[in-house]
Formats: C-alpha cells, structure tokens, sequence
C-alpha cells in the first residue's frame, strides 16, 4: 500500500513545479491559436460584442435551462454605482427537469417552459401593475446550439434523456421559445440567448470593467473570453453581417475549454480507463483531468485498485465503491479537510461505504486521504494553467492587434459548484496563477480569480439589456 501511494504521488504531482506548469501553458496556448482559426466546436464566436458598461438599467426575466433543472428570476439593474446593489434577484425560483419533463414530446418541453414562466409571472403581477411595456427575457442554454444571432440558433441536439431532442433539432432555439410564450399569451419578448460562460463573463463585467474572461468550474467546465475579432479566422464569422459600428472591436467567445489538452497534460493509468470507458472518449479531455464530474471517479478507480493489489480495506472492496461516479466532490472535501485524531472521521465515513465489513484502520483511511489531496493538487494546478494560458494569449492577441487597454489587471469572473465551494480551491489556484506570473512577462498585469455566484440568470438578463440598448440604438 505504501509502494503504491508513492506512485499516485509521483503520477499525480512530479509535474506541477512552476516551470512544468508554464511549459504545458505554453502547448495549450498554441492550440488555442490553432482553434481560433480551424475548430468547428471550440473558440466559438457569440453574438455579444459589448461588454457591459455597468450602467445598464432595468428589469429583465432570465432562464437558465440545464440538464437537471430550470432556473429562473426577475433580474433588476441597478447600475454599477449601486455597489453590491447593483443586481438584484427577485423571486428566484426552480424546478427539476426530471424525467417527466425530460419525456415530453416535440414542442411539448418549451411549452413547460412557458408554464413555469407564466408561475413567475403570476407571483410578479402584483408588483408589476401598470407596467405595460414587454418583459424582455434573457435565455442562457446550456446545450449546443448552432448560434445565428443574438436571438436565435439552430439547435444540435440536448440529450441527456430529453425525448424532444430529434424533433427540434435543426429548428431555431429562438422561434421554439417564443412560440411556446405566444401560446400561452405571455407578455414578453425572447431578446437574448447566451450559453452559460458567456453569462458569467456578462455578469462579472457588469460589476468589474476590468473582466476579460470568465470560467465555469463545476461538474463541468467552461471558459468565455473576450477577444479581437481580427483574430478569429474569417471563416468563424462568414455567415453573419459584422456591425457597421468602429468601435465593435471584440467579440464573446466561448473556448470550450473542456475540448482542449489531448496530448498535452500528462495522464496516469486511470485516467485512461476513464477516458476509454467513458461515453463520450477523447471528448473532453481537459473536463476528464479536471472537474468535479471526475475527480471523484479518479479516487474511486485508485481505491478500487489498492482494495485488489495492495489490500486496502484488507482487501475488501466496498460495495458502494463498486459504483462508478459515487464519489463526489462533497464527499472528497470532507476527506481532504480531516483533521480529526487518527482520521477518525474519515473512517466513520469509509465505514458507512461498507458497514458489514471490518472498520476501517487509519492506515486505510491514510491512503484514500492522501489519495484525494493528490488528485485535487493536480486538478487546481491543471485548472491555473489553463487560466494562465487564456489570460496569455488574450494578452498576445491585443498586443499583436494593438487593442491593449491600460488597466492593470485582469479580472475572471468565476462561477461552479468547485471553483466557489471546494474549500480553498480558488485561494489555491489563485497562488499557482500567480507564481506562474511571476516567472514570466505578464506585461505588468495581475490576474485576479473573482467569485461570481448566480451568474447565469444574472449574465442573461445583462444579455438581454444590452440586446434591447443595442435594438433601441438602431431604431
């Protein structure tokens, strides 16, 4: 067993000194380059070229439709000078798409959308009297779409379960929804769909007009930035007219950061059997080495492992562990975080994994403990390169554009279930970012991981403010 942790640590760790990190920075910002100009499924570009100016006013209803629920709220903008009162949610409000809802046929799905709306609509009413302007609404869609405007996009399909998925697919996102609303005579109008880094990137430079980039980090991952337009391939755009404005410079664009790192980050053997029993191989690999959709799923196949070769838990496999993806990252914090006498928590919670079996010794619990701080240390260290390898090549692309602001930092806005709650994740990547700045030229900016909770209702009434600014302008 102890020959065995010490491989886990050589695999997972010997490759996170500051200079391994900068090296792999370096080979994804190559890719990253490379799919600016060629990929068809990363570094697409949206339809927001605006960031947000923070002055902004209104009130505005936001979805977040997701594969596991529907989240929806009155989003109200006060302006930037408002401070911490600058975007108020009301009447936040959630549903699970079970599989009911992930059952219903056609266009059947958007008119449950339509439903739940008019709910938050009826709870409204009261405070929304004499009001009798459209509610603009903001979508951020968190499945593929094929995007043709700020409004609309063909749909790639949704499933994860979802019956409707065929049917619509190839129809325009934009016409599903407002024809469900138009069914059911709701006073509103569809002004924006965005995904949902895109929304994070919106919300975050609402309050900060110093963000250019914005990650999720959750059981997923996502990135958005905001970069010259001359530097995406003209390909990327020929299908859309490009504002007649001179100062449309940027464009919001969503990496796919899930997509990158094939061949770059260096694997260990379970990574392998992962990605090759996975659904989807090879699809995302950056996702596999690094989200909290995996992590877990790495600890358990290493347990499994040292249960059959090294006689860990005397060489008893819990049954639960026998699960794939039982583990998640709640369960690892509580692992990583012990510091009871001899692990006694840990060994509380391992017992419960199995209960008919002998109690766990600390030796055991020693193991999967230390197993958990290796896989969490690479997944922090993995996820700051990929941050400094965006934040370079913004940087570059500026430069070589001559688009370079005079702000003296970066801010990301960051929003998921790991990068906001695993304890001490982002304080930890945030040190790693800056160690890695720190040895090469950042060209005197700090870059700065900022918190951003809620920010896919937030990010898509902000897209629909701006849609509706831009739309008054033209007319």
């Amino acid at each position: 067993m102890d020959n065995l942790l010490e491989e886990v640590k050589i695999l997972f760790e010997q490759q996170l000194d500051t200079d391994s990190l900068l090296s792999l920075s370096k080979a994804l910002q190559a890719e990253f380059k490379q799919h600016l100009i060629s990929s068809p499924q990363c570094m697409l570009p949206s339809f927001n070229y605006h960031l947000p100016t923070g002055q902004e006013q209104g009130l505005y209803l936001a979805l977040e439709v997701g594969g596991s629920n529907l989240w929806m709220a009155l989003v109200e903008l006060c302006g930037r000078d408002h401070g911490t009162d600058s975007m108020r949610i009301r009447h936040p409000l959630s549903w699970p798409i079970d599989n009911s809802v992930k059952q219903l046929q056609g266009h059947a799905f958007f008119d449950w959308l339509a439903e739940r709306i008019e709910e938050m609509l009826t709870l409204e009413a009261a405070n929304m009297i004499g009001n009798t302007e459209l509610l603009r609404m903001g979508v951020a869609w968190s499945f593929p779409i094929d995007q043709t405007s700020i409004r609309s996009g063909n749909v790639l399909g949704m499933g994860k379960g979802f019956y409707c998925s065929d049917a619509v697919r190839g129809q325009d996102l934009g016409d599903l929804i407002t024809g469900a609303y138009e069914r059911a005579k709701l006073h509103i109008q569809l002004d924006a769909i965005v995904n949902d880094s895109n929304s994070a990137l919106l919300a975050r430079a609402y309050i900060d007009p110093a963000t250019r980039l914005a990650v999720i980090l959750g059981t997923g991952m996502n990135a958005a930035i905001h970069v010259p337009i001359t530097s995406l391939h003209p390909s990327k755009l020929a299908r859309r007219p490009l504002p007649e404005d001179p100062s449309v410079t940027h464009v919001l664009t969503n990496t796919e950061l899930s997509m990158h790192g094939k061949g770059i980050f260096p694997t260990t053997r379970w990574d392998v059997y992962l990605n090759d029993h996975h659904t989807l191989p090879n699809y995302q690999p950056f996702e596999y080495l690094v989200s909290g959709g995996y992590m877990g799923e790495i600890v358990r196949l290493i347990v499994v492992e040292a249960t059959r070769k090294a006689n860990l838990f005397r060489g008893r496999l819990p049954s639960s562990l026998a699960v794939p993806y039982i583990l998640n990252t709640k369960t690892l914090a509580l692992i990583e975080n012990d510091t009871s006498h001899d692990l006694r928590d840990t060994i509380s919670l391992l017992h419960q994994w199995h209960p008919s079996s002998h109690k766990p010794t600390p030796r055991d619990a020693y193991f999967v403990q230390q197993t958990v701080l290796s896989v969490t240390k690479r997944s922090i260290a993995y996820f700051a390169t990929g941050i400094h390898a965006l934040a370079s090549l913004l940087q570059e692309l500026e430069c070589n554009t001559g688009l370079q602001d005079d702000l003296d930092r970066i801010s990301i806005g960051c929003d998921g279930s790991v990068i906001n709650k695993y304890p001490m994740y982002m304080e930890r990547a945030q040190e790693i970012l800056d160690q890695m700045f720190t040895r090469c030229d950042s060209g005197g900016k700090s870059v700065i991981l900022e918190k951003t909770q809620d920010s896919a209702v937030l990010g898509a009434g902000i897209a629909a403010a701006l849609a509706a600014n831009a739309h008054s302008s033209s007319a």
